[in-house]
Protein backbone atom coordinates (compact mmCIF):
# COMPACT_ATOMS: atom_id res chain seq x y z
CA UNK A 1 0.00 0.00 0.00
CA UNK A 2 1.24 3.47 -0.94
CA UNK A 3 1.23 5.90 1.98
CA UNK A 4 1.01 9.44 0.60
CA UNK A 5 1.61 12.25 3.07
CA UNK A 6 0.24 15.73 2.51
CA UNK A 7 3.24 17.92 3.41
CA UNK A 8 2.63 21.60 4.11
CA UNK A 9 6.27 22.69 4.47
CA UNK A 10 9.85 21.69 3.74
CA UNK A 11 10.25 20.20 7.21
CA UNK A 12 7.00 18.25 6.88
CA UNK A 13 8.25 16.83 3.58
CA UNK A 14 11.55 15.76 5.17
CA UNK A 15 9.73 14.23 8.13
CA UNK A 16 7.46 12.26 5.82
CA UNK A 17 10.35 10.81 3.83
CA UNK A 18 12.35 9.95 6.95
CA UNK A 19 9.29 8.20 8.43
CA UNK A 20 8.94 5.93 5.41
CA UNK A 21 6.20 7.59 3.34
CA UNK A 22 6.12 6.40 -0.26
CA UNK A 23 5.44 9.87 -1.66
CA UNK A 24 4.21 13.31 -0.69
CA UNK A 25 1.62 15.74 -1.90
CA UNK A 26 3.23 19.15 -1.45
CA UNK A 27 0.95 22.08 -0.72
CA UNK A 28 0.53 25.12 1.49
CA UNK A 29 -2.24 26.32 3.82
CA UNK A 30 -3.93 23.10 4.87
CA UNK A 31 -6.47 25.10 6.89
CA UNK A 32 -8.20 26.08 3.65
CA UNK A 33 -7.83 22.67 2.00
CA UNK A 34 -4.44 23.46 0.50
CA UNK A 35 -3.18 25.81 -2.21
CA UNK A 36 -0.23 25.70 -4.59
CA UNK A 37 3.12 25.91 -2.74
CA UNK A 38 5.69 28.52 -3.70
CA UNK A 39 8.23 27.94 -6.45
CA UNK A 40 11.00 28.10 -3.86
CA UNK A 41 9.39 25.40 -1.72
CA UNK A 42 8.83 23.08 -4.68
CA UNK A 43 12.43 23.60 -5.80
CA UNK A 44 13.87 22.97 -2.34
CA UNK A 45 11.85 19.81 -1.81
CA UNK A 46 12.63 18.52 -5.31
CA UNK A 47 16.35 18.97 -4.73
CA UNK A 48 16.45 17.23 -1.38
CA UNK A 49 13.90 14.41 -1.37
CA UNK A 50 14.27 11.07 -3.10
CA UNK A 51 10.64 9.90 -2.92
CA UNK A 52 8.11 11.04 -5.55
CA UNK A 53 6.70 14.54 -5.13
CA UNK A 54 3.19 15.41 -6.26
CA UNK A 55 2.31 19.11 -6.19
CA UNK A 56 -1.12 20.61 -5.55
CA UNK A 57 -2.19 23.04 -8.26
CA UNK A 58 -4.90 25.19 -6.73
CA UNK A 59 -4.51 28.96 -7.11
CA UNK A 60 -6.68 30.00 -4.16
CA UNK A 61 -9.01 28.77 -1.46
CA UNK A 62 -12.79 28.59 -1.81
CA UNK A 63 -14.47 26.77 -4.69
CA UNK A 64 -12.95 24.84 -7.59
CA UNK A 65 -14.47 26.96 -10.37
CA UNK A 66 -11.86 29.26 -11.86
CA UNK A 67 -11.67 32.36 -14.03
CA UNK A 68 -9.75 32.32 -17.31
CA UNK A 69 -6.84 34.12 -15.65
CA UNK A 70 -6.75 31.69 -12.72
CA UNK A 71 -6.80 28.78 -15.14
CA UNK A 72 -3.80 30.19 -17.01
CA UNK A 73 -1.97 30.53 -13.70
CA UNK A 74 -2.67 26.86 -12.97
CA UNK A 75 -1.24 25.75 -16.31
CA UNK A 76 1.82 27.95 -15.78
CA UNK A 77 2.40 26.39 -12.36
CA UNK A 78 2.13 22.90 -13.85
CA UNK A 79 4.81 23.79 -16.40
CA UNK A 80 7.08 25.15 -13.65
CA UNK A 81 6.61 21.99 -11.57
CA UNK A 82 7.38 19.79 -14.58
CA UNK A 83 10.59 21.76 -15.17
CA UNK A 84 11.57 21.16 -11.54
CA UNK A 85 11.23 17.41 -12.02
CA UNK A 86 8.28 16.57 -9.80
CA UNK A 87 6.55 13.24 -10.32
CA UNK A 88 2.92 14.25 -10.23
CA UNK A 89 0.25 16.93 -10.27
CA UNK A 90 -2.81 17.14 -8.02
CA UNK A 91 -5.57 19.35 -9.40
CA UNK A 92 -8.98 19.58 -11.06
CA UNK A 93 -11.82 21.90 -12.01
CA UNK A 94 -15.56 21.84 -11.39
CA UNK A 95 -18.49 23.74 -12.86
CA UNK A 96 -20.42 25.90 -10.41
CA UNK A 97 -23.30 23.38 -10.47
CA UNK A 98 -21.16 20.63 -8.95
CA UNK A 99 -20.31 18.75 -12.14
CA UNK A 100 -16.88 17.98 -13.52
CA UNK A 101 -15.44 20.56 -15.92
CA UNK A 102 -14.23 17.93 -18.37
CA UNK A 103 -12.75 20.43 -20.81
CA UNK A 104 -10.54 22.22 -18.31
CA UNK A 105 -9.63 19.16 -16.28
CA UNK A 106 -8.63 17.46 -19.51
CA UNK A 107 -6.44 20.46 -20.37
CA UNK A 108 -4.72 20.19 -16.99
CA UNK A 109 -4.08 16.47 -17.53
CA UNK A 110 -2.61 17.28 -20.95
CA UNK A 111 -0.51 20.09 -19.48
CA UNK A 112 0.90 17.63 -16.93
CA UNK A 113 2.23 15.60 -19.88
CA UNK A 114 3.62 12.31 -18.58
CA UNK A 115 3.32 13.24 -14.92
CA UNK A 116 1.03 11.26 -12.63
CA UNK A 117 -2.29 13.14 -12.30
CA UNK A 118 -4.50 12.99 -9.21
CA UNK A 119 -7.91 14.64 -9.18
CA UNK A 120 -8.13 16.19 -5.72
CA UNK A 121 -10.91 16.38 -3.16
CA UNK A 122 -13.04 18.62 -5.33
CA UNK A 123 -14.38 15.16 -6.15
CA UNK A 124 -16.19 15.21 -2.80
CA UNK A 125 -18.40 18.06 -4.04
CA UNK A 126 -19.63 16.45 -7.25
CA UNK A 127 -23.32 15.56 -7.62
CA UNK A 128 -22.76 12.12 -9.20
CA UNK A 129 -19.50 10.57 -7.91
CA UNK A 130 -19.63 7.34 -9.89
CA UNK A 131 -20.37 9.10 -13.19
CA UNK A 132 -17.58 11.58 -12.45
CA UNK A 133 -15.18 8.75 -11.65
CA UNK A 134 -15.83 7.20 -15.06
CA UNK A 135 -15.35 10.60 -16.72
CA UNK A 136 -12.02 11.11 -14.97
CA UNK A 137 -10.85 7.65 -15.97
CA UNK A 138 -11.76 8.43 -19.59
CA UNK A 139 -9.82 11.71 -19.38
CA UNK A 140 -6.70 9.83 -18.25
CA UNK A 141 -6.60 10.72 -14.55
CA UNK A 142 -4.40 8.24 -12.69
CA UNK A 143 -5.96 8.69 -9.27
CA UNK A 144 -8.87 10.28 -7.41
CA UNK A 145 -8.36 11.53 -3.85
CA UNK A 146 -11.60 11.36 -1.91
CA UNK A 147 -13.13 11.06 1.53
CA UNK A 148 -16.22 9.57 -0.07
CA UNK A 149 -18.11 12.84 0.32
CA UNK A 150 -17.90 12.66 4.10
CA UNK A 151 -15.77 14.49 6.62
CA UNK A 152 -13.82 11.31 7.25
CA UNK A 153 -13.11 8.56 4.72
CA UNK A 154 -13.89 5.87 7.28
CA UNK A 155 -17.52 7.02 7.32
CA UNK A 156 -17.80 6.31 3.58
CA UNK A 157 -15.96 2.99 3.43
CA UNK A 158 -18.85 1.25 1.63
CA UNK A 159 -19.01 3.89 -1.09
CA UNK A 160 -15.24 3.90 -1.49
CA UNK A 161 -15.12 0.12 -1.85
CA UNK A 162 -17.90 0.28 -4.46
CA UNK A 163 -16.17 2.99 -6.48
CA UNK A 164 -12.88 1.10 -6.36
CA UNK A 165 -14.59 -1.96 -7.79
CA UNK A 166 -16.04 -0.03 -10.74
CA UNK A 167 -12.88 1.43 -12.29
CA UNK A 168 -10.15 -0.29 -14.26
CA UNK A 169 -7.14 2.03 -14.28
CA UNK A 170 -7.93 5.01 -12.08
CA UNK A 171 -6.96 4.45 -8.45
CA UNK A 172 -9.41 5.49 -5.73
CA UNK A 173 -7.25 6.87 -2.91
CA UNK A 174 -9.04 7.42 0.42
CA UNK A 175 -8.05 10.53 2.34
CA UNK A 176 -9.54 12.37 5.28
CA UNK A 177 -9.27 11.35 8.91
CA UNK A 178 -6.97 8.39 8.29
CA UNK A 179 -5.04 7.51 11.43
CA UNK A 180 -3.22 4.59 13.01
CA UNK A 181 -6.46 3.38 14.56
CA UNK A 182 -8.33 2.96 11.25
CA UNK A 183 -5.70 2.54 8.51
CA UNK A 184 -5.97 -1.26 8.51
CA UNK A 185 -9.62 -0.92 7.48
CA UNK A 186 -8.45 0.48 4.15
CA UNK A 187 -5.71 -2.10 3.75
CA UNK A 188 -8.16 -4.91 4.50
CA UNK A 189 -10.44 -3.59 1.76
CA UNK A 190 -7.68 -3.67 -0.81
CA UNK A 191 -6.97 0.00 -1.42
CA UNK A 192 -3.68 0.57 -3.24
CA UNK A 193 -2.99 3.97 -1.69
CA UNK A 194 -4.05 6.15 1.23
CA UNK A 195 -3.56 9.86 1.93
CA UNK A 196 -3.00 11.58 5.26
CA UNK A 197 -1.26 14.60 6.74
CA UNK A 198 -0.10 13.08 10.03
CA UNK A 199 -0.01 16.56 11.52
CA UNK A 200 0.92 17.55 15.02
CA UNK A 201 1.37 21.06 16.34
CA UNK A 202 4.68 22.22 17.79
CA UNK A 203 4.69 25.38 19.88
CA UNK A 204 7.14 27.98 18.56
CA UNK A 205 6.40 31.05 20.70
CA UNK A 206 6.39 31.42 24.46
CA UNK A 207 2.99 33.10 24.45
CA UNK A 208 0.16 33.53 21.97
CA UNK A 209 0.56 36.92 20.28
CA UNK A 210 -2.19 39.48 19.87
CA UNK A 211 -3.83 40.40 17.60
CA UNK A 212 -4.28 37.07 15.84
CA UNK A 213 -3.29 36.84 12.17
CA UNK A 214 -5.94 34.17 11.61
CA UNK A 215 -9.37 35.32 10.42
CA UNK A 216 -12.20 32.79 10.30
CA UNK A 217 -14.40 35.18 8.27
CA UNK A 218 -12.21 34.43 5.23
CA UNK A 219 -12.92 30.70 5.40
CA UNK A 220 -15.86 30.19 3.03
CA UNK A 221 -16.48 27.37 0.56
CA UNK A 222 -19.15 29.09 -1.53
CA UNK A 223 -17.57 32.56 -1.69
CA UNK A 224 -14.13 33.90 -2.58
CA UNK A 225 -12.54 37.05 -1.16
CA UNK A 226 -11.66 39.64 -3.79
CA UNK A 227 -10.35 43.18 -3.50
CA UNK A 228 -13.28 45.52 -4.21
CA UNK A 229 -12.19 48.25 -6.66
CA UNK A 230 -14.82 50.66 -5.33
CA UNK A 231 -13.51 50.37 -1.79
CA UNK A 232 -9.95 51.00 -2.96
CA UNK A 233 -10.96 53.77 -5.39
CA UNK A 234 -12.88 55.64 -2.69
CA UNK A 235 -10.02 55.30 -0.23
CA UNK A 236 -7.41 56.45 -2.77
CA UNK A 237 -9.49 59.47 -3.69
CA UNK A 238 -9.98 60.37 -0.05
CA UNK A 239 -6.23 60.58 0.65
CA UNK A 240 -5.22 62.46 -2.48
Amino acid sequence: MIVEVCANSYQSALNAEQAGAARIELCSELAVGGVTPSYGLVKKVSENLTIPIHVLIRPRSGDFTYSADEFEIMKTNIALCADLGVSGIVSGVLHSNGTLDKQRTGELISAARNLHFTFHRAFDWVEDPLKTLFELEDLGADCVLTSGGRQKAEEAINELVLWKSKVNKCIVMPGGGIRNNNVLLFKKNGFEAIHLSGLMFRKTLEKTPEPSMNNATYLKDDEIALTDPEIVRTLVQSVK
